[in-house]
């Protein structure tokens, strides 16, 4: 069986065909870019699936007597994806990081209460959320609004539409809606009442590895597959990362270091912690993923070596620069400090406002000094996220793009005090777990356990050890960086300093 797993991504939308026996044929990645303007980000939902459709071309091409039976996609989650009845987009995706309606959440709170709010979505509600963007709209672009026939959650559910003409979401990104009920698995239609949306605006729900429809005439000719090609409803990306890092129980967690990034565990019940831990529905249904994340994390490593070594945009980074000199640098960077919020901040502080800030630079430091703080600094946030999460650490690994910088690793190790495993094939589990719905839906497991088993079966991690010399000094260092938000936030909130 050979099924084609994409992932529409921030920065780029991936496609990995893989076969039944979990082997990897092909992997091919497209760039996309984004818009930005003040606190407002955006893609075009068009981009996403011209770069699907040219990956698909690429693997139908492939056919050699082995042609693609199955499509499943994870996404970028916490989108506001507007469409009319043809499908079409009436206006460009409004992204999860996109700062605009801290109003409409604010409002939406006075209505409902904090309490019913929370108790129902499982999670804290704040302008982040896609409810109360839609709300934004609906206030400020009332032309846009009113062409609204559909509004889906995750990139990939665009993709799926256009592929099938059906408007769907996975219980894992419609988690992150502020509109489901988390123990339900429905909408609420309180909440929506009280946001002034119309439940029928809201695709159908599903779990991962339910098929959603089958490839239309329309699909076949768009990605070179067959008709009738069978698609999957799939899973925000946070859920597919989290079933490929093979944690399965409490105290296990995962780091992803994508473009933003996230710390993540798995429970069977919602956390009621801190406002900053993020709570959503797994692949595997009756559990939930706690996880807290991060505005800034591989973003910041490609600014900070985009500035070293990226004189124009005619020029690719050299990472391996850049990774010479993370060699030559030393644990405290030379005392220069990072602030890593880059984007604002959703956590460790709820503050779109925030930014980037460097502090303790003198004549003295180097490149190395300000490439080494940035990580240090992503990695204080991972720490702080963790203690938010309240379990103590037994297992952690690590997943995405970042965990190729070695350096990086081994500032994560001795900033948490624990062991770091890092997949050899990180990049590729996230396809690897997709599949996995796929064979579970036709039978061929019996669970996703025997997916997490098959990792911690193999020799796939490296692992890298705490140094207690070091660990010792971050502790220090710690528990000054963590001084640094109070002392500057007045200063990007526009307030006299006193």
């Amino acid at each position: 069986m050979t099924i084609a797993t994409y992932d529409i991504g921030t920065t780029a939308v991936k496609g990995v065909l893989i076969n039944e026996k979990g082997e990897v044929l092909s992997s091919v990645s497209k760039t996309i870019s984004t818009i930005f303007d003040n606190e407002k980000k955006e893609q075009r939902p068009q981009d996403w699936f011209d770069a699907f459709c040219g990956i698909s071309k690429g693997f139908a091409a492939m056919d050699k007597g082995t042609p693609v039976e199955a499509v499943i996609m994870s996404g970028q989650m916490q989108d506001v994806i507007p469409v009319d009845r043809e499908g079409c987009p009436v206006g460009n995706a409004v992204l999860y990081s996109d700062g605009r309606a801290a109003d409409q959440a604010r409002e939406l709170i006075e209505r409902m209460g904090t309490d019913y709010l929370e108790s129902v979505t499982g999670n804290h509600y704040d302008g982040s959320l896609p409810l109360p963007k839609l709300m934004w709209i609906k206030e400020n672009q009332p032309d846009l609004y009113g062409k609204i026939h559909k509004v889906l959650i995750s990139a990939k559910d665009y993709i799926i539409l256009r592929l099938t003409g059906r408007a769907v979401g996975d219980m894992t990104a419609c988690s992150t809606a502020g509109a489901m009920n988390m123990a339900l698995g429905a909408w609420d239609s309180r909440i929506l009442s009280a946001a002034g949306i119309d439940p029928s605006l809201m695709p159908e729900l599903y779990y991962p590895h339910q098929a959603v429809g089958t490839l239309s005439k329309k699909g076949a000719e768009a990605t070179g597959f067959a008709e009738g090609v069978r698609i999957y409803a799939g899973v925000g990306d946070a859920g597919a990362a989290t079933l490929a890092s093979g944690i399965r129980r409490p105290g296990e967690y995962n780091i992803n270091l994508g473009t933003s990034g996230w710390v993540s565990t798995i429970s069977r019940e919602v956390s009621r912690g801190s406002e900053g831990i993020f709570n959503l529905a797994a692949m595997e249904q009756g559990a939930y993923i706690n996880v807290v994340p991060f505005l800034n994390a591989g973003n910041v490593h490609k600014w900070i070596s985009s500035l070293f070594t990226a004189r124009d945009s005619r020029k690719n980074i050299d990472y391996p620069y850049v990774e010479e000199r993370l060699r030559e640098s030393r644990p405290g960077s030379g005392g220069v400090v990072f602030l890593p919020y880059l984007n604002g901040e959703r956590f460790p502080v709820m503050d779109s406002l925030v930014k980037g800030s460097f502090l303790g630079i003198t004549a003295a430091t180097g490149q190395g000094d300000m490439i080494r703080s940035c990580l240090e600094g992503v990695a204080f946030s991972i720490r702080q996220g963790i203690e938010c999460i309240g379990v103590p650490p037994k297992n952690i690994s690590v997943i995405g793009g970042g965990g190729r910088v070695g350096v990086w690793n081994q500032i994560l190790a001795d900033i948490l005090n624990q062991t770091v495993y890092v997949y050899k094939d990180g990049e590729m589990l996230p396809a690897l777990a997709l599949g996995a719905a796929v064979l579970l839906a036709e039978g061929r497991i019996q669970g996703y356990s025997e997916f997490t088993d098959s990792l911690q079966s193999r020799e796939r991690s490296v692992a890298y050890k705490p140094d207690p010399e070091r660990a010792a000094f971050y502790d220090v260092l710690y528990q000054r960086y963590l001084d640094i938000y109070p002392a500057v936030k007045r200063y990007y909130h526009g307030e006299r300093m006193k």
